[in-house]
């Protein structure tokens, strides 16, 4: 099985990328949320997982390994194939697609284009206990924003700041950058309080 997938970006569309690697164009399938993590330089980097049919041959493409495995246990339930899991990771994040099946959100799984409610509620029913295995791929990038969001936390505490005021602005902040170092989170908590 090819695994990854390192080189030189060929072309980029929102539903497939072709990727150069020792001169070897690859078709990839895409997510429109990988399509909009690859970035217009020519090297980049993809997480793959190659689907094997009688007929066909078909390498689908990830940003991310946590999208790459919730795209494997999308197509490990009956009914659901690799071209409604893909419309699915397209219209939701894969944040979105573990809460909705962690919390049973029949709804917003059956909202996706292609999924009826049998298949929705197989979908829930099949992944709600697996779903957690996507979440410790996290673990360690999670335990590191925890430790940032604690320090920053402890540095707004010390500068006199309310810890319920200054936890609700480190929350907000940290859902819309992750990254952000604990210099970076004290900065924008700042300006948020």
């Amino acid at each position: 099985m090819i695994t990854h997938i390192r080189g030189k970006l060929i072309e980029k569309n929102p539903t497939n990328a072709i990727i150069e690697a020792n001169g070897v164009g690859y078709w990839i399938n895409i997510s429109l949320n990988t399509y909009s993590q690859l970035p217009d330089s020519e090297a980049v980097f993809l997480f793959t997982y190659l689907s094997v049919k009688e007929d066909s041959h078909t390498l689908y493409g990830f940003s991310t390994k946590v999208e790459r495995e919730i795209f494997k246990l999308l197509i490990s339930v009956s009914g659901v194939g690799p071209s409604i899991a893909r419309t699915m990771i397209s219209s939701m994040t894969t944040d979105e697609i573990q809460h909705a099946i962690a919390s049973g959100n029949v709804g917003l799984i059956q909202s996706v284009k292609g999924i009826g409610t049998k298949t929705a509620q197989r979908v829930l029913v099949d992944l709600k206990d697996k779903i957690l295995k996507t979440y410790a791929i996290d673990e360690v990038f999670v335990s590191e924003s925890n430790t940032n969001k604690n320090e920053a936390l402890s540095a707004l505490e010390v500068l006199g700041f309310n810890k319920k005021l200054s936890e609700k602005a480190i929350d907000k902040i940290l859902k819309e950058d992750k990254t952000l170092s604990v210099e970076g989170l004290i900065k924008k908590a700042l300006k948020n309080l």
